[in-house]
């Protein structure tokens, strides 16, 4: 069983280069690929040939121009017809599964309930079956990788201590592994999501960014020059930060982040306010109806978290801010608020902030980022080892 920490960066190996320029430019003749990617085209030649060898590109006969000669006059692209991925997110409450084609779209997508077990391992063992009984489905389809993304603190060997499930020490990467029978890659969720960033918008590759993300659980990430660091210690913690005087947030008067604006502190707060509500989605309904008290409490959110995000900007301060997460992408209407929290805060009059690319489907992204991440860092290295 091989289980690996992914790199979570735009690779320049040259193979990797090449694969790139096919999945962004494709279908693309050879010298398009060594004008896009600045290598010499006996360079890409050899990739080109090795990659068509792996059967991770295709070559597209049908729109060689007319009266081409030569292998070189035939255009290349992305092999979506063979190989897939298998991207599984742990959430507290929800685990998604999903296959992922080789240009990072989702193709199948489930959810299950997180399994309440005794231990960590009978937990993974049993998101294991129920990944690999999905995988299962896709008959005809040759799946290469997993990818794991969850929150804690990832260590070498898929390692995972994870507070808010109760695990220290439980060996994601080899219970998934020996379950599904492949290859895994285990990664922090918000360091993963910052990476299907890097995987939608390559243009990332030149500039700065610190992610935000907001559902259950709160966390950052940051990126520069097309990699995202992952800290040696594990992600930042931020749940713990204080929130500043809250109205309506925090019944508890806790005075923590997390508690106050995660998913679950949202809910108890609407109901010591005495709206009946049993998720996030009802509170929402509600407002979207009209309701002034679940406006005003979604807005008071807002605030909070635009402060929040304004103030760790100003210690990273990135070339632009991406918020990620159902707490900002499932109530757009509060997203101004957010905005101007973060104008207000920050000691930069103009931050450039932005939603995720990923949308509603950021978890799902996460996953899929991590399970092609050693296929778009080192495509022939990955390929012989899911032989």
């Amino acid at each position: 069983m091989h289980v690996s920490t992914p790199r979570l960066e735009l690779s320049n190996k040259p193979a990797a280069l090449v694969l790139r320029a096919a999945r962004l430019a494709g279908p693309l003749f050879r010298d398009d690929a060594a004008e896009r990617t600045g290598l010499s085209i006996s360079t890409v030649n050899r990739q080109v040939s090795a990659l068509l060898k792996a059967g991770l590109i295709r070559e597209r006969a049908d729109l060689a121009p007319s009266g081409a000669i030569g292998r070189p006059r035939l255009p290349f692209e992305v092999n979506l017809a063979e190989f897939l991925t298998l991207g599984i997110h742990i959430g507290y409450k929800v685990t998604s599964i999903t296959t992922h084609d080789l240009l990072h779209r989702v193709v199948g997508a489930i959810q299950i309930p997180t399994p309440v077990a005794d231990t960590p391992e009978q937990t993974l063992a049993a998101i294991g079956v129920s990944a690999r009984r999905f995988a299962e489905r896709w008959t005809g389809k040759r799946v290469l990788w997993v990818g794991v993304a969850l929150g804690g603190r990832v260590a070498e060997g898929g390692i995972v201590d994870h507070p808010r499930l109760g695990w220290e020490g439980a060996p994601v990467g080899r219970v998934i592994a020996e379950a599904v029978g492949l290859p895994v890659s285990v990664a922090s969720h918000v360091e993963a999501m910052a990476a299907a960033e890097l995987v939608l918008n390559p243009d990332d590759e030149q500039s700065s960014f610190l992610y935000f993300y907001a559902r259950e659980m709160l966390g950052i990430a940051f990126s520069v020059g097309g990699t995202v660091h992952t800290p040696t210690a594990g992600p930042p913690v931020i749940g713990h930060f204080p929130t500043g005087a809250t109205t309506l947030l925090d019944p508890n008067r806790t005075g923590r982040l997390e508690p106050a604006v995660s998913d679950t502190g949202i809910v108890e707060a609407a109901r010591a306010l005495g709206l009946t509500v049993s998720d996030v989605e009802g509170l929402h309904g509600l407002a979207r109806a009209g309701d002034a008290t679940a406006r005003a409490l979604l807005e008071e959110r807002a605030e909070v978290l635009g402060r929040t995000v304004g103030l760790i900007a100003d210690i990273f301060n990135p070339d632009h801010i991406i918020l990620g997460g159902q707490a900002f992408t499932d109530y757009p209407t509060s997203l101004p608020t957010v905005a101007r929290a973060v104008r207000e805060t920050s000691i930069v009059a103009k931050r450039d902030v932005r939603i995720s690319h990923s949308g509603a489907t950021v978890q799902q992204q996460a996953a899929g980022a991590v399970s092609l991440d050693a296929i778009y860092s080192d495509p022939l290295q990955a390929i012989t080892l899911t032989a």
